[in-house]
């Protein structure tokens, strides 16, 4: 007998620090990939380097990696427990493209990187604090150059949009866990973008009461 078999990672949530091994799995992962994948294909360059940052589990830039072979994906997370699960994910699918994780917190005056072809960042904006989204802004408008992309996925109120239930019960467990959390004003994301030099692409509504909102650099 050598044991019980390895179950696999364990259901987790961006924020959490108590779930034990190396690979984290974060379910919602596997519910959305395939939408934002969808969206990133008219997106993202034919080439160059992709900053993901907050990769969470590393789950997303595994299937982004393999789905855009020409791209070099460089993960991210500020998280040492998400950089072990980041590292193990990326071990166990061998991709040629997708690089080390790196150690980055977007409310730092200076990154560990210093171009990007494109950025992303998945349901980050609504689990971190404020600061977080301006710092990402601030990267972003530092790293990318004219017409690059920064990609952003999660929840997200809209002025003249009625709030969804589901979405409303989402930002109170938000709350309840850090006050510094909870959904945010696509317009204020918007406004704070503006004068760093983004610009408001498009905003693709995607499935379960989620947007992709994209941000060029003007």
């Amino acid at each position: 007998m050598t044991g019980d078999p390895d179950p696999g990672p364990r259901p987790w949530m961006p924020g959490d620090d108590s779930t034990p091994g190396e690979k984290r799995h974060a379910p919602a992962t596997q519910r959305n990939v395939d939408a934002v994948l969808a969206v990133l294909r008219d997106v993202l360059p034919d080439a160059g380097m992709v900053l993901e940052i907050a990769s969470g589990s590393g789950e997303h830039v595994v299937a982004f990696a393999r789905a855009f072979p020409s791209l070099t994906f460089q993960p991210s997370d500020p998280d040492p427990q998400a950089m072990t699960s980041i590292a193990a994910h990326r071990a166990e699918a061998g991709l040629g493209n997708l690089a080390a994780p790196i150690a980055l917190d977007v409310r730092d005056a200076a990154w560990p990187i210093a171009q990007a072809d494109a950025i992303l960042a998945i349901n980050m904006v609504h689990i971190s604090p404020w600061e977080a989204t301006l710092g990402l802004l601030d990267g972003a408008s530092r790293l990318l150059p004219k017409g690059a992309p920064l990609y952003l996925y999660g929840a997200y109120w809209q002025d003249g949009v009625e709030r969804a239930p589901s979405n409303v019960n989402f930002d109170a467990n938000l709350r309840a866990r850090n006050p510094a959390w909870g959904i945010r004003r696509i317009e204020d994301v918007i406004a704070a973008a503006q004068p760093l030099g983004l610009v408001l692409d498009r905003v693709a509504p995607m499935p379960a009461n989620n947007l992709s909102v994209i941000l060029r650099r003007r």
